[in-house]
């Protein structure tokens, strides 16, 4: 089985378009308050760029798919969740903090975008009412907790002991693995815990926002030679 890339955190054109000619499945766009936070505007800035890549028959990014939009929320409305997907045309929201499942079960009737609930995963391993709520998105991502951050801290969790609490879980929904990835250690997370995608954002960058192109490559390339169980 092929393991997708979503590469978040996108506050730069030229990273973008990067992005896309590595294959990326799908992009991270951040609303929720981060060092990567974007505006609506700059988001359409980086979303015109993406277009315009593939619009370039002379690029290489023409022979590779449209990646998915992903909008990162947390503490936003349903109604201003759903606003901000229409004005982007998002395909995925990803929602930190949807407690008991109400949000998700409100965003279904206003929005098509599918629905990533994040569960953030501590050192006693992983919160089994936490991921049984998380059941009602369409797909589950793990990232690693830490006190205040809603991501992109470079901390990774203990993902053998996940892997086998995730196991009952595994055929309800795909499973997207976070926290602290790098090209280093993203084919030992892969083999160890077989996700359907892994998500990079701080282990490809220069500062908070500012992708490094080689580490993206690097990061791609020990992806996609990858395959997981």
């Amino acid at each position: 089985m092929a393991v997708d890339i979503k590469f978040c955190g996108m506050t730069r054109g030229e990273d973008v378009v990067i992005a896309r000619t590595l294959g990326a499945r799908y992009l991270g766009f951040v609303f929720a308050p981060s060092p990567r936070q974007i505006t609506i505007a700059r988001a359409q800035e980086l979303l015109h760029a993406l277009s315009s890549a593939g619009d370039d028959t002379h690029s290489a990014a023409q022979a590779h798919r449209e990646p998915q939009r992903v909008g990162v929320f947390a503490n936003e409305s349903a109604d201003e969740i759903a606003r901000i997907v229409d004005m982007l045309s998002l395909d995925v929201v990803q929602l930190h903090g949807a407690g008991d499942g109400t949000l998700v079960r409100t965003l279904r009737g206003l929005t098509q975008a599918r629905l990533w609930t994040v569960v953030q995963v501590g050192p006693e391993g992983l919160d089994v009412l936490a991921i049984e709520k998380a059941m009602e998105g369409d797909a589950v991502l793990l990232d690693t907790k830490i006190e205040g951050a809603l991501g992109g801290t470079g901390r990774t969790f203990d993902w053998a002991a996940v892997g086998n609490q995730l196991e009952p879980y595994r055929t309800i929904r795909p499973v997207i693995l976070a926290g602290g990835l790098t090209s280093e250690n993203v084919g030992r997370a892969i083999a160890v815990l077989a996700p359907d995608a892994v998500d990079v954002s701080s282990g490809v960058e220069r500062s908070p926002g500012t992708k490094d192109e080689a580490r993206m490559r690097a990061f791609a390339h020990a992806v996609h030679g990858v395959v997981a169980p």
